[in-house]
């Protein structure tokens, strides 16, 4: 599988304006269409297998284009792990004129184990991990868990398909990484030339 612009899902209206507006590095840029591009997908294999499941599929979307916009306030996250960005992301999205329940992505995508979390909160989070085959059994458990209590399912039969879907994303890991990788950390984001053509 080749990852490039063409390839990935087309982002919530607006997002690409937002980029630029805030001068969003390139490496942020890739970051946000990948974890965007896996949400569109987690969603798509959700509805599949679990069509009784309620999410709200818009607040999914925009929640994995914006969840880490915190770093063009704190960039120096985007070269080393950090979490001064969520906060900070969650509080631009607001000045900006985001509604809370919009913004709240910036700020939960790193505590999905925190008290009151929604589903559509678990699968931003889960996007932005699975998009590097990254698998956290805990974030996977609650997950598991919302998707078992919200359908009536049983418990396993839930944690197998969930399984399997998460494996089948996870296998595009080195593609993904790839081409995060060739997009440099410095730098604006861009709506024309060959940003745009990727």
């Amino acid at each position: 599988m080749t990852i490039s612009r063409a390839t990935l899902h087309e982002l919530p209206a607006g997002l690409e304006d937002l980029y630029v507006e805030l001068a969003a590095p390139p490496r942020l840029v890739a970051h946000l269409r990948l974890v965007h591009d896996v949400a569109v997908r987690l969603l798509a294999g959700f509805a599949e297998a679990w069509p009784e499941l309620t999410v709200d599929a818009g607040a999914v979307r925009f929640g994995a284009a914006s969840h880490d916009l915190g770093k063009v306030r704190h960039p120096e996250e985007l070269s080393r792990p950090g979490s001064l960005h969520e906060a900070a992301g969650e509080r631009l999205l607001t000045e900006l004129g985001f509604p809370p329940e919009s913004a709240r992505f910036a700020g939960s995508h790193g505590s999905w184990d925190r008290p009151g979390i929604s589903t559509e909160e678990l699968m931003v989070s889960l996007a932005d991990k699975v998009w590097k085959n990254s698998r956290i059994a805990g974030l996977e458990d609650l997950v598991g868990v919302r998707i078992a209590e919200a359908t009536g399912r049983a418990p396993w039969e839930v944690f197998l398909q969930l399984d399997d879907l998460l494996g089948a994303l996870g296998a595009a890991a080195d593609e993904r990484l790839a081409y995060q990788a060739a997009h440099p950390v410095v730098g604006p984001a861009s709506n024309s030339g060959e940003a745009a053509r990727r």
